[in-house]
């Protein structure tokens, strides 16, 4: 019983965020400033030291803010997006001067090996299927990277925070451990899917970084060179 009830809690939060990310989308930078007490937009930004060339594709741009800062920090870039209502809000915020696309990630509508750099920051799981990683490694040149950010989480104390910590866990987005503290989705869910990047042909390491009242990781996964 007790099974079931949580298979039907998380169906309902799965749709709740399936309804944040279309129908509901112009919410969504209100939410997550809100999640993340106004970091959101820096731990995104976080994962530009990381992105190399020239030529970069965002996979899942959402409202088109970080397609913005690729711009302005001198890349050539292109977004896809598989929701329409991202793709209005990603075309309006980029005034049109970024290439959109509306597709799937596991069916990138892209030639082979045309990008330096894949980014995604904030995916749900699919960023780890076997067809979505094989996809970003067929774009990608040679020393080629993608680049993921799955998660932030604050790290000061305080009512609010821990409140917010709550609600990440009850969503499904932390792993509660013996004392109470969130322990972030990378540690318990993104370690056992190196082998998944391995056979599509990546080395893939984490980075941690730490600002003043949260932390977050970065995965950068960097592709093999064919012999």
């Amino acid at each position: 019983m007790q099974a079931m009830l949580m298979k039907l809690w998380f169906r309902l939060v799965g749709f709740g965020f399936r309804l944040l990310y279309y129908e509901f989308a112009w919410t969504y930078d209100v939410v997550s400033w809100m999640v993340s007490l106004g970091d959101w937009r820096r731990w995104q930004l976080a994962a530009l030291p990381f992105v190399s060339g020239r030529d970069v594709l965002e996979i899942g741009h959402g409202p088109g803010h970080m397609l913005l800062a690729l711009q302005n920090a001198r890349f050539d870039v292109v977004g896809l997006d598989l929701s329409p209502y991202m793709g209005r809000q990603a075309l309006k915020r980029t005034q049109r001067t970024v290439p959109l696309l509306r597709g799937d990630v596991q069916n990138l509508p892209f030639e082979t090996a045309v990008f330096d750099t894949v980014l995604s920051t904030f995916p749900t799981d699919y960023i780890v299927a076997p067809e979505t990683l094989a996809e970003v490694a067929r774009v990608l040149r040679q020393n080629g990277r993608f680049v993921i950010v799955p998660e932030g989480h604050l790290t000061n104390g305080g009512v609010v925070n821990r409140f917010i910590e709550w609600l990440f866990t009850i969503t499904g987005q932390r792993l509660p451990i013996d004392k109470g503290q969130p322990v972030p989705l990378f540690e318990m869910v993104w370690q056992p899917y190196l082998q998944r990047f391995e056979e599509a042909g990546f080395t893939l390491r984490f980075e941690q970084i730490q600002l003043e009242r949260s932390a977050l990781t970065v995965m950068i996964a960097e592709k093999i060179p064919s012999p």
